[in-house]
């Protein structure tokens, strides 16, 4: 599927506030599913709406979603009507009025009906791209899942057909007039970071901390040390 090709537009994906925020290709929806950690899934279960933080991965144009069999809303979500969010915090946004305070975000909606994922194969192709999308490279460095732990893994799958994506970047927008106020305005820049890997106090000697591991706290950066 051509990445560029427009998001589609139907009643619950048109934005109907701050329009010019949102964005109209499917690669911007694409930045924002591979750049996020964890969604929100929203369900109807047993009469009353819940939302359900957990991690995901995606393959092409379908979402994957996992989380125990055991856990009701999951098994609500059954080719029922889901929305699941996932939000990107950039920045702070410090302007002279209260009024015109903001954020800095990237967002994405996304509306379907939810499919239980029941074949075997697809189910480990989901699983193996939520492992891959938290921690590259650690499906490969790690034990597969057993029968046993398959049975108490439940597997969704949403296609992104119905999605819509917000963003809001740059500097405050305060009224014209407030712009020779004498307060502070700005961003305050807001990312993810890590700290060093803390190998468990388990670990068999010999074991250094792995080539993915480093990568991947090069690729998101170190923070100072803990207080």
């Amino acid at each position: 599927m051509n990445p560029f090709r427009a998001l589609s537009s139907t009643e619950r994906t048109t934005l109907h506030r701050l329009r010019e925020r949102g964005a109209t290709d499917r690669s911007a929806l694409h930045a924002v599913l591979d750049a996020g950690l964890i969604c929100h899934l929203g369900v109807i279960a047993d009469g009353a709406p819940a939302v359900l933080p957990t991690g995901y991965g995606r393959i092409g144009e379908t979402l994957y979603l996992h989380g125990s069999s055991a856990n009701r809303s999951f098994q609500f979500a059954k080719d029922r009507q889901v929305c699941v969010t996932v939000t990107l915090l950039d920045g702070l946004v410090c302007a002279r009025s209260v009024f015109n305070h903001s954020m800095n975000y990237r967002s994405a909606v996304i509306f379907g009906t939810a499919r239980l994922v029941t074949d075997e194969q697809e189910r480990l192709a989901a699983l193996e791209a939520i492992t891959e999308h938290l921690v590259p490279g650690r499906w490969e460095n790690s034990r597969k899942p057993n029968k046993k732990e398959l049975a108490a893994t439940a597997v969704i799958a949403l296609p992104l057909d119905e999605a819509s994506v917000k963003t809001r970047a740059g500097a405050p927008g305060d009224d014209e007039e407030d712009y020779d106020l004498d307060y502070w305005a700005g961003v305050l820049p807001v990312t993810t970071v890590t700290w060093p890997a803390e190998p468990d106090p388990r670990l068999s000697a010999g074991i250094g901390v792995p080539a993915h591991i480093t990568a991947l706290v090069t690729a998101l950066g170190t923070a100072p040390e803990r207080p």
